[in-house]
């Protein structure tokens, strides 16, 4: 009996454990979680690397080709963290074939001295660590092509060998790219183009229930509108998908998304209207900017550009028809309105006009987006001034526009050059061996912040000390068994990609050792002094890392992206200021005065992107940063638009009380926004300035007498919207203002 109970146990045992190990394939097979996504990298770098290696190292005898084609593998699919599919990979990592060929070989010649090869990762460290700011995928790509010119750059300088290197590279980028493109494929992510759609469509449901009654958005449209817009956040937008890159068509799929939350929230901040309804035309507006939508949906479903619609057309016959109304009231005609009904249509209209404008915007991105070119006034005004420029001069000026010590791309380039460039000297003047696992430590361990890469370093220490022990103990025991080494080579590897991305720094560190172990074990005869020297690197590299991540710039992008959010918000103040003054003083308009403005606003964004990947202190997280990066784009957007329109030719100039009220409004907006920006760098904020009263103003601020030109409601407009987006940055920088540690950081 008992006999029977033990075989029906075990049966029983054996079945669970096939159903766990049916139910590990599948999740790694089909799933979506932070596991199975390794587990598939781990199959398709294991195979690939393996691959190159036997058949090299056993097959044609050249250990040099093996080692190079294993480490190729390793660096463009194991280091490196290219974004997408596997196919978006393989084609990816395909194109930086040649400039792998470059590497490598510079990396040959130049290990003729210490100093050359110091020069080279210096100078080579940093232009491939500064191409991060070209995009995502590059910035991906960039820590497995720094090894590409490591692993070459050490002893023994042998050029006789470069073929051997880079047939081993090639082999194994190939084997590489075979595997991202025909292994275990990761489910597909949503496009950015039909997130953009989703956003659209809802628009254009949104635009269509305000012309029935109630005449508002419901509680369902709200959420969904809400949702929409929010799906468009490069936070919860896959980094696969987010157009980053410097490309006009990347450029305009990025205007897209934006002029889509900017139209949605249009919708959603629609003032209300009495219980007649909107007028007539107001009506027939909003069905345009439904139909619009709805074309601009299509167009980003079928990837066809839709062409010109009515929206532009319609805008410009409302604008004409509202200029009606003051002209009649200066010929004395009232048709019974009151200044208060006046006015209340006047804004209704202009928050209208805005939400057309931003309609107009969503629908001309789009199409310059699917390669639609570029018309003479959409380049003229600045809008989309990318558009119809060649590629290689929209990557020099994004180039150009982060080569300054502000800018994070920058900042991060310096300090991974200097680190790998000192990890480089100290290897080749104190001669030591395997002097590459240094600057491995270095590339791998190194982060944007110093206590970051100080609580990393900790881990990884441990990990790597404790792989150590345990590959001492194996060279021991198995004692140049060279085919032990072989067996076990693919089970640690698989182990180290899958299980190092998930369980932390310790883990691959750890299980990395056992590699190179195995590895250089197969190479030449090894004893478990290799293990020593393996660990004696890994310190002396995280060492210097270490170093310079307290010498160079120590805190990473949160204190940066509090000084660039600052002076955006500064910025922002100053367009403000301009523009007002150009429209209440006809002041000439000056064709690069937004400038200033688009790059504060390049060198946030850029510091926000970086912020996201660094771990968030209490405190750093309260400021609404993304809210500070919108009003940018409003202040951007509509200053131009205002400039574009100019001081009103067809309608009477604004009454004298107009033009103060609006002169003072931009004024005390534009002290808000320096005033806040001096809150995010700790100064102590001033008393706050109300608008004083002006003569010939009512109680409320309206004036007395003649309503004002359309184009002063079209300003107020503006500067309520930006309004608003100052309050959401106010409110939270003004929480974080309360401790020491969240204005001057960590």
């Amino acid at each position: 009996m008992g006999s029977g109970t033990g075989t029906g146990g075990t049966t029983r045992a054996r079945s669970r454990t096939a159903s766990h190990l049916r139910r590990l394939v599948t999740d790694m097979r089909y799933g979506t979680s932070a596991s199975a996504y390794a587990g598939r990298r781990a199959v398709r770098v294991t195979l690939a690397a393996v691959s190159a290696f036997y058949v090299s190292l056993y097959g044609l005898h050249q250990p040099v080709t093996a080692t190079y084609g294993l480490f190729a593998v390793v660096a463009m699919a194991g280091l490196s963290r290219i974004p997408g599919t596997g196919r978006q990979r393989a084609v990816v990592i395909a194109r930086l074939l040649p400039v792998g060929w470059l590497l490598v070989t510079a990396g040959t010649l130049l290990a003729v001295h210490t100093w050359t090869a110091t020069a080279g990762i210096l100078v080579i460290g940093f232009l491939i660590a500064y191409s991060a700011v070209t995009g995502p995928r590059p910035a991906g790509a960039a820590p497995g092509l720094q090894l590409l010119y490591i692993l070459p750059c050490f002893p023994p300088y042998a050029p006789q060998t470069l073929d051997e290197r880079l047939g081993g590279m090639t082999f194994g980028v190939l084997l590489l790219v075979l595997a991202e493109s025909l292994l275990l494929p990761d489910p597909p992510s949503t496009s950015y183009r039909d997130l953009s759609a989703d956003a659209a469509m809802t628009a254009a449901r949104c635009a269509t229930e305000l012309t029935r009654p109630p005449w508002t958005l419901s509680s369902e449209a709200d959420a969904a509108a809400r949702s929409a817009g929010e799906a468009l956040r490069p936070s919860e937008v896959p980094e696969s998908e987010r157009p980053a890159g410097p490309g006009p068509r990347e450029r305009a799929l990025a205007h897209t998304g934006m002029a889509a939350r900017v139209l949605l929230a249009r919708l959603q901040e629609a003032p209300g209207t009495g219980p007649q309804g909107p007028r007539s035309e107001t009506l027939a507006l909003l069905h345009e900017v439904a139909a619009s939508a709805r074309r601009t949906t299509a167009a980003l479903r079928t990837g066809r550009p839709a062409g010109p619609g009515q929206l532009g057309e319609a805008l410009a016959v409302y604008q004409r028809r509202r200029t009606v109304a003051p002209r009649r009231k200066t010929n004395g005609e009232t048709n019974g309105e009151t200044p208060e009904t006046v006015d209340r249509v006047m804004y209704r209209q202009a928050m209208l006009i805005e939400t057309a404008h931003a309609g107009v915007t969503l629908a001309a991105a789009a199409d310059l987006a699917l390669g639609r070119l570029p018309e003479p006034a959409e380049t003229r005004d600045g809008g989309f001034w990318y558009a119809g420029q060649g590629a290689a001069r929209l990557w020099g000026h994004r180039l150009r526009a982060h080569l300054s010590p502000h800018s994070v791309y920058f900042q991060n380039a310096v300090r991974i050059s200097l680190a790998l460039a000192a990890a480089r000297a100290v290897a080749g003047l104190g001669s030591l061996p395997h002097g590459f696992w240094a600057m491995l430590a270095v590339l791998t361990l190194t982060r944007t912040t110093a206590a970051q890469t100080g609580a990393i370093v900790g881990r990884a220490l441990v990990g790597t000390l404790l792989g150590a022990l345990v590959a001492a103990a194996m060279l021991v025991l198995v004692s140049g068994n060279t085919a032990a080494y072989a067996v076990a080579l693919p089970v640690i590897m698989l182990a180290t990609f899958w299980f190092g991305p998930t369980h932390g720094v310790g883990w691959a560190q750890g299980l990395f050792t056992l590699v190179v172990s195995l590895v250089f074990a197969q190479l030449a005869p090894s004893t478990w002094q290799l293990a020593e020297v393996r660990f004696l690197d890994v310190l002396i590299g995280s060492s210097i890392g270490l170093v310079f991540g307290l010498l160079a710039w120590p805190r990473g992008a949160q204190m940066e992206l509090r000084r660039d959010v600052a002076a955006l918000l500064r910025a922002i103040g100053s367009t403000v200021t301009s523009t007002v003054s150009s429209l209440t003083h006809g002041a000439a308009e000056e064709r690069n005065s937004l400038l200033p403005l688009r790059r504060a606003l390049t060198l946030a964004e850029s510091s926000f992107a970086q912020f996201q990947s660094e771990p968030q202190r209490p405190g750093t997280a309260a400021v609404d940063w993304h809210a500070a990066l919108i009003a940018g784009h409003h202040a951007l957007r509509g200053a131009r638009r205002l400039l574009a329109e100019g001081p009103p030719t067809e309608t009477p100039s604004p009454a004298p009380a107009w033009q103060r009220g609006l002169d003072t409004d931009g004024d005390v907006l534009a002290e808000r926004y320096a005033m806040v920006g001096g809150l995010l760098e700790g100064a102590r904020p001033p008393p706050s300035r109300t608008r004083p009263p002006v003569p010939g103003e009512t109680s409320d601020g309206r004036p007395q007498g003649l309503p004002a030109s359309p184009l002063y409601y079209d300003a107020e407009a503006w500067l309520t919207s930006l309004s608003a987006d100052l309050d959401h940055v106010a409110a939270t920088a003004a929480a974080a203002s309360s401790s020491s540690e969240a204005v001057h950081g960590p």
